[in-house]
């Protein structure tokens, strides 16, 4: 009998019941997992494992003895080693490797890093280091940390939602990975862009971690490089387009309500421009969606400039406004900024539009250009000559504020500067594009060829600059002050559309946090240590635009919102297991 038990057990291994060491490659078998009632499982858990911090009682009831070191330490020591060994990386890349490899062991220490290490972190995490990851994203996979929808999905999206084990989600960052930053089209590997933007939600705006879903839509990618890329983790097929595109943009937005219901976020993120237009103009009205780069950026950028008054002086109806760059970003800021002034002064918007000028590739935005320009930049095209260059175009426009939004790098030179602190004594220069290298001029540039008197904003950090004994510190005007609050009021006021007027009451919400203090050292934005005092205050001025509008379902409405949006948020400290 014991010979004839033998005999049916296949070799390969000590107790190999399932024949899996034998087995030939091409030989199926089924991937068994068994639970064992030990804490093996629970370190290897991200959301639940505390590492050396479980205490001698945990280590009891979740059998954790002998697979920790005996010693038992605090969430605090563990940080204070951490960021020691993260700042011993020279590279932000290594460093963002290292961050992202502590989300995937110990989820809340990760996130209990980025709060409280948010100025030094978040060009680690997010914007410029994500772009360098995002390019490199194929080399650095190692596990998938949210879903990608290929067009081998199409007709099955809503299965594909169902795969991923978190059934409550509030937040979904979606991208398709064709304009990535100032990068261009990434593909697929522009993933690295949802999963820090939801970081960011729950570090800055305190959306809990199991509540988000990143998602990169796939469709191919015109990106030679990456087609020829061995690693590229995408499809190796040039982008669909037209119908095709637009018809499983329709499927997954469907099945997404479907699947999630009508109060599910859904961000758009780094979309090209005829995209993202469209998408939102097409779904703005059937589902709860937000696009940062159109929305977010605007509504931050309104801010600084609502901030910025009290340096400039007068209000905001009284300046003019000359952008360089007219795609999502810079229509977006500037009918944003025409909203504002048409609310504050009770003027059509189609007049206010009349004092903010844009500037592309062609030179200036007119009136006789009509009938070569895009849907989204027709509202721009004042009557005025043609003006070929953004320099004469200054000249000509006179501008108080220059806001760029180009994506190309080095675009105000030493002359566009120059005329602009020429016209004005304390000229508006908001040098926007992503990352660093792409800005259209340092602080340094601002502070030296304005002679020091430039209020100055950038998208990426630029650090404090001295210039005649004076220490400036440069404002960024980053999508992070915004969006991560603005989605939690969202979230938290159970609102099912997004309104303009709630992008408004998230600027000002913003520009009310600047403090005397800052305004002393030149600043329009406050300081991120502060960001998630910033965003409790952010969610509930657009809760409240959101219960005023009657687009509000969570009822009744809190009485002192501020106090409901702190009770709300996630905090990554440990809890104690029983």
């Amino acid at each position: 009998m014991e010979s004839t038990l033998k005999e049916q057990i296949p070799a390969g291994g000590v107790e190999d019941v399932y024949g899996e060491d034998c087995a030939t490659e091409d030989q199926c078998i089924t991937p068994w997992t068994i639970a064992v009632s030990s804490g093996y499982n629970l370190l290897r858990d991200p959301r639940y494992n505390k590492g050396l911090a479980f205490t001698e009682r945990e280590r009891d009831a979740h059998y954790l003895r002998g697979l920790l070191p005996p010693v038992v330490s605090t969430q605090e020591l563990q940080e204070k080693k951490l960021m020691q060994s993260i700042r011993q990386y020279d590279l932000p890349l290594h460093k963002y490797v290292a961050m992202m490899e502590l989300e995937e062991r110990n989820e809340r220490l990760f996130y209990k890093l980025l709060i409280d290490n948010v100025e030094e972190l978040l060009p680690i995490v997010y914007t410029p280091t994500v772009g360098e990851a995002c390019q490199k994203y194929g080399s650095l996979f190692k596990r998938p940390q949210g879903l990608y929808i290929s067009l081998k999905e199409k007709g099955r999206i809503l299965e594909v939602l169902k795969n991923w084990p978190e059934r409550s989600i509030q937040v979904i960052v979606v991208t398709d990975g064709e304009r990535i930053l100032g990068l261009g089209d990434l593909g697929c590997q522009g993933m690295g862009i949802p999963v820090g933007k939801l970081a960011l939600y729950t570090a800055l705006g305190g959306v809990r971690p199991s509540a988000c879903l990143p998602i990169t839509i796939d469709v191919g990618t015109n990106n030679e490089k990456l087609l020829n890329d061995e690693f590229y983790i995408g499809l190796r097929q040039n982008r669909a387009t037209g119908q095709e595109y637009y018809d499983f943009l329709h499927e997954f937005m469907s099945a997404v309500k479907q699947n999630y219901g009508e109060k599910i976020l859904i961000q758009f993120e780094d979309f090209a421009n005829h995209n993202a237009f469209e998408l939102l103009a097409k779904y703005r009205t059937t589902h709860l969606v937000f696009n940062d780069d159109i929305q977010g950026t605007a509504s931050v950028v309104l801010a600084g400039l609502i901030a910025s008054l009290k340096l400039l002086g007068g209000a905001l109806c009284d300046h003019t406004f000359l952008f360089l760059g007219a795609g999502e970003a810079g229509t977006g800021i500037a009918e944003l900024i025409a909203l504002e002034i048409s609310k504050k002064t009770n003027t059509p918007v189609e007049e206010t539009r009349r004092k903010i000028w844009l500037v592309d590739s062609k030179g200036l935005i007119v009136s006789g250009r009509k009938g070569t320009l895009q849907a989204f930049k027709k509202p721009w095209a004042h009557e005025h000559e043609p003006v070929n260059n953004l320099l004469d175009a200054v000249k000509a426009v006179k501008p108080s504020v220059l806001i760029g939004t180009s994506g190309v790098g080095r675009t105000f030179t030493k002359e566009v500067v120059e005329a602009m602190a020429s016209m004005n004594e304390r000229p508006l220069i908001m040098a926007l594009s992503n990352p660093t290298s792409q800005a259209e001029c340092t602080a340094e540039e601002a502070y030296t060829w304005s002679e020091g008197r430039a209020v100055f904003a950038s998208g990426s950090p630029f650090p404090s600059f001295e210039y005649n004994e004076k220490l400036y510190f440069p404002g960024q005007a980053n999508n992070c002050y915004i969006f991560p609050g603005f989605g939690f009021g969202l979230v938290m006021s159970g609102t099912i559309r997004v309104h303009d007027d709630m992008l408004l009451a998230a600027s000002e919400a913003l520009a009310a946090q600047v403090t005397d203090e800052h305004y002393a050292k030149g600043m329009i934005y406050p300081p991120f240590a502060d960001i998630r005092k910033i965003s409790a205050h952010i969610a509930a001025r657009v809760a409240a635009k959101a219960y005023e509008l009657g687009v509000a379902t969570r009822l009744p409405r809190p009485a002192d919102l501020v106090k409901y949006a702190e009770s709300c948020m996630y905090t990554p400290n440990y809890r104690s297991y029983r």
